[in-house]
């Protein structure tokens, strides 16, 4: 437990922080497996409404610092590839 003022403003902020990046994780998450599941029912309009948010989801937690940005283009990768696969 921290004793000091200023180890325990950090660590509100800390708990702040890991649950603004958890719910934006999960909603990236969500996003993607919208993705997945029209591709699977060959809703093409959906697949690419939702494959546009999702990039742009993604572009922005890198931008925030939430995901590193190796880890946001391996994600932007698969996705772009199931996409055409399924959509071609």
């Amino acid at each position: 437990m921290a004793n000091h003022p200023s180890a325990l403003k950090r660590q509100k902020q800390s708990a702040k922080k890991r649950l603004r990046n958890k719910s934006y994780k999960s909603a990236i998450n969500t996003s993607m497996k919208k993705i997945f599941s029209a591709l699977e029912e060959k809703d093409t309009t959906e697949a690419a409404l939702n494959f546009q948010l999702t990039v742009a989801k993604l572009d922005s937690a890198v931008n925030k610092g939430i995901l590193h940005r190796n880890t946001a283009s391996r994600k932007i990768s698969k996705l772009t590839r199931k996409y055409h696969a399924s959509v071609s």
